[in-house]
């Protein structure tokens, strides 16, 4: 085993999946499974199959369905979860038991109600019958950052003898600082008798938000395993996050000395499909994989990411999977990064000319978060408050059910035709809805995003729709709008996004800032 590597340990399914919102279906889970083996994870613990019937069937399935990654089985020091967690894996081409039992007083005491004798003997036996059963076994003291040194010190001890290969620590309830889980790692290894013949690994949560931290302290220390999960997911607060523990140690190689096999240009992927499988968005400045990690709208950051991009990024967004950084015009942007923007879209400016543009732009950017390049080529045109909309919707009448195909009518008025109705069928009500709309505005561009969001709780609340239409020049046009009903809310975004095409083909017909202005 090279000391250089450190081996991911990946709980998303398990621990992960505990966590309020996280639940996925078998098929759900084996579709993660196989992407969390395409991104490289040299473990990946499948669930904890004596939890539940559904819990057995997933971990089983996924056992059958992977060839590279060793599919690991959580059970607690107890018989029977030890024989169910080997029948869930045993098909795996490389199938690994992690047994576990708390060794903190406070567990012990009011959790367990067992005293230390009583831990010992269970954690003899539960590793000697998982060794028995499946050649690679993990073993982890719960509660270990809040235990007794010398008692979780025996405990290992026991567990190394009776065969464990891998000492996994974990700070359970994430009470230690950076500075103790490493010495308590760094004490384990020098003191625990046949320390150096295991791997240490780590399972850090994040309630002080210092998961990832403490991993990595671990890992200076001499942990050469981290378990961890993808976008930080897990109990209360989460766990370590992978992408943040494998992004560090891959950005500073001097530092650490180190490496991990992960594929990180599948990390974007990998994290993208987590949110669509549980519908649960990733936090905008989420290190590594949130959707500002690349983004920069500052004037300074703007300027310098211009000049040369380390001077404010630390990564290639290209190495996690995303094609470029972005530039964000809003508020805070200069001038340089509004120059190259509308350079981009074809409007190149005279010196004398800009600063009255300039100004313009930072108005519109006070009343307006962000800026797109439809409010570009308004401003270009000089027509900030000015209704261009080519299309307006008049009424939407839609009908669907288990026993008829879904149809929509609808009703828009239009600059040239006046009001025209048209009426299709689709695959829901919104999907007609669209079909309906596209015969009368003719198709403009693929939809390539659509999402819906409620902005209170409860049946009443009202849908926010954003979505992406994409036109055959790979130019993105953005559509957003709210609703109590979910249909007339996506019409409405729909349309949103065809006027921004309208418009940005009649500035491109018509405009007198064309190129060399």
């Amino acid at each position: 085993m090279r000391n250089d590597i450190v081996r991911i340990f990946d709980t998303t399914l398990r621990d992960g999946e505990q966590s309020p919102g996280y639940s996925m279906s078998t098929q759900e889970k084996i579709r993660l499974a196989v992407q969390i083996e395409k991104l490289g994870a040299d473990v990946l613990e499948a669930g904890f199959p004596a939890a539940s019937p559904d819990d057995y069937t997933a971990v089983k399935n996924i056992s059958q369905k992977l060839h590279s990654i060793e599919v690991c089985g959580l059970a607690r020091a107890i018989e029977s979860d030890i024989v169910t967690t080997w029948d869930a894996i045993k098909d795996a081409q490389k199938p690994r038991i992690h047994t576990f039992i708390a060794t903190s007083a406070l567990h012990m005491q009011y959790k367990l109600k067992k005293t230390p004798n009583e831990i010992l003997k269970m954690t003899e036996d539960a590793v000697k019958l998982a060794k028995s059963l499946c050649k690679r076994v993990d073993f982890s003291p719960e509660d270990a950052g809040r235990s007794d040194r010398n008692f979780l010190k025996e405990v290992v001890e026991v567990a190394i003898s009776c065969g464990a290969d891998v000492i996994n620590i974990p700070d359970t309830v994430g009470y230690l600082q950076p500075e103790e889980f490493g010495d308590l790692i760094a004490y384990l290894i020098g003191h625990c008798k046949g320390g150096k013949n295991v791997i240490f690994s780590t399972h850090c949560h994040n309630d002080l938000g210092l998961g990832v931290a403490n991993s990595l302290a671990g890992v200076q220390a001499g942990a050469r395993q981290v378990e961890c999960t993808v976008n930080g997911i897990g109990e209360r607060a989460g766990n370590a996050a992978l992408e943040e523990v494998v992004m560090a140690i891959k950005t500073r190689p001097l530092f650490y000395g180190l490496s991990t096999n992960i594929n990180t240009k599948e990390i974007m992927r990998t994290s993208n499909l987590l949110r669509k499988i549980t519908g649960q968005p990733v936090q905008p400045n989420k290190a590594i994989v949130g959707r500002n990690a690349f983004a920069h709208e500052s004037g300074i950051h703007q300027h310098g990411m211009m000049a040369k991009r380390e001077t404010y990024e630390i990564m290639k967004p290209e190495d996690i999977g995303i094609s470029k950084s972005q530039i964000i015009l809003g508020k805070h942007s200069g001038g340089a990064a509004l120059r190259s923007r509308l350079s981009e879209l074809g409007y190149e400016i005279k010196d004398e000319a800009f600063l009255d543009i300039f100004k313009k732009f930072k108005n519109l950017a006070d009343k307006k978060k962000i800026i797109e390049d439809a409010d570009l080529d308004a401003l270009m045109l000089g027509e900030f408050q000015k209704n261009i909309s080519e299309f307006t919707l008049v009424s939407v009448d839609a009908h669907c059910g288990t026993k008829q195909q879904a149809s929509a009518t609808v009703t828009l008025k239009t600059k040239v035709e006046g009001v025209v109705t048209q009426n299709a069928l689709g695959t829901g009500p919104v999907d007609a809805a669209f079909k309906a709309i596209e015969k009368i505005t003719k198709k403009l561009g693929k939809l390539t995003e659509f999402r819906m969001d409620a902005v209170t709780e409860g049946l009443d609340a009202q849908a926010v729709v954003s979505l992406t239409l994409t036109t055959n020049q790979e130019k993105r046009f953005f559509g957003r709008s709210g609703n109590t009903d979910v249909v007339v809310a996506s019409v409405c975004a729909y349309l949103d996004a065809i006027n921004k095409v309208t418009q940005r083909e009649g500035i491109e017909k018509n405009s007198q800032y064309g190129r060399g202005v």
